[in-house]
C-alpha cells in the first residue's frame, strides 16, 4: 500500500496540473471507487461539476483536493489506486473509475484502481481539513508535527514499536517498508516494548523516520511493480536504497549478516539478527 513518499509523490504532481482549473465534468465508471461517498455517484458528478480546484493537501497517506465551493474531494490510493494526468484524446485505461474532465479542455484527471481498495469522496465543508480525516495524526513531514508531545505519547504507550509506528493516530504516513527502514538505522528490532524506550532513542528514531520519507520523497516514493506510478505514470526507485525491507537473506549493509523475515501482523518484518536483536522479553 502507498505510504507517505509515494502519496506525496502524486500530490506534488497534481498541484502542478490541478490547481485552479475549473471541473467541468465528472464520470463515474465504477461505483465501488465513490463507494465512501454515501449520496452516490449522481451526486458526487453534480458536486464537482463547475468547482474549481483550488490546491492540493495530505495527511499521512490520504490527500485532498480543496474546492472554491469550501468543499473537498478526498483521495486515498488503497493498494493500486492511481491518479493519472492524461490528455482527453488517450484510450481509456482497463481499470479507468472516474474520470474528471477541465474546462480548458487540457489534460484530463483520471482515478484508476485495478483492485478498487482505493476511492474518492466529497467532503461537505472539508477545505481545510476533511472531518473524516481529522482523528489522524500529522505526519512527520508537516512543520506542526510535535515531536515533543510524539516521544511522550510513545513512551506511555505499552505496545511494540513497530505496531506504535504504524499507528496513524500516534503518527500518520508511515507504512510497514519505512517502518522496517527506521528500525534498522536505530539498531532498533519491531518488538520492543516502547515504554522501555528512552527519551534519545525515541528521538532519534523519529530522525530517521524523517530522514527516511524524505529521502523516499526524492526518489519518488517506492515502487514494487506497476501498481503504484506516478501522476506520470512513472515508477518511484527509492527500492534502490532500501537496507531492510524485502532482503531477507542478503548482507545486512553495516554488518553483513544475513538479513531475517519474520511475521507480523499478516505480513512480513525484516531485520537484522545481528544489529537489531529480539527483546529479552517481548508483548507477544
Amino acid at each position: 500500500m502507498p505510504e507517505l513518499p509515494e502519496v506525496e509523490t502524486v500530490r506534488m504532481g497534481l498541484d502542478k496540473w490541478v490547481t485552479g482549473r475549473r471541473v467541468a465534468a465528472v464520470e463515474v465508471h465504477h461505483p465501488r471507487a465513490i463507494r465512501r461517498h454515501l449520496p452516490g455517484d449522481a451526486h458526487f458528478a453534480a458536486v464537482l461539476a463547475g468547482r474549481t480546484i483550488t490546491g492540493t493537501r495530505r495527511r499521512g497517506k490520504y490527500l485532498w483536493l480543496p474546492l472554491d465551493s469550501g468543499d473537498a474531494v478526498i483521495a486515498h490510493l488503497g493498494m493500486s489506486g492511481q491518479l493519472l494526468m492524461q490528455p482527453p484524446e488517450a484510450p481509456d485505461e482497463k481499470h479507468l473509475r472516474v474520470r474528471f474532465a477541465f474546462a480548458d479542455d487540457g489534460p484530463e484527471l483520471r482515478f484508476v484502481d485495478q483492485r478498487t481498495f482505493g476511492g474518492l469522496s466529497v467532503s461537505e465543508g472539508g477545505a481545510e481539513l476533511p472531518d473524516e480525516i481529522a482523528h489522524i495524526a500529522r505526519d512527520p513531514m508537516d512543520p506542526l508535527f510535535d515531536d515533543d508531545l510524539f516521544v511522550e505519547r510513545m513512551r506511555a504507550k505499552h505496545t511494540e514499536v513497530k505496531r506504535a509506528l504504524l499507528d496513524q493516530t500516534l503518527i500518520s504516513g508511515v507504512g510497514n517498508i519505512y517502518a522496517d527502514e527506521a528500525l534498522w538505522r536505530v539498531q532498533l528490532h519491531g518488538a520492543r516494548p516502547t515504554d522501555a524506550l528512552s527519551k534519545p532513542v525515541v528521538r532519534r528514531l523519529l530522525g530517521h523516520v524523517r530522514d527516511i520519507l524524505g529521502e523516499a520523497i526524492k526518489a519518488g516514493g517506492t515502487s514494487f511493480d506497476a501498481l503504484y506510478v506516478n501522476v506520470n505514470g512513472e515508477s518511484g526507485y527509492f527500492d534502490r536504497s532500501l537496507d531492510a525491507y524485502g532482503r531477507e537473506g542478503l548482507p545486512c549493509h553495516r554488518c553483513g549478516t544475513a538479513m531475517r523475515r519474520e511475521q507480523f501482523m499478516n505480513r512480513s518484518s525484516y531485520s537484522c539478527p545481528r544489529c537489531q536483536p529480539r527483546p529479552r522479553k517481548s508483548l507477544r
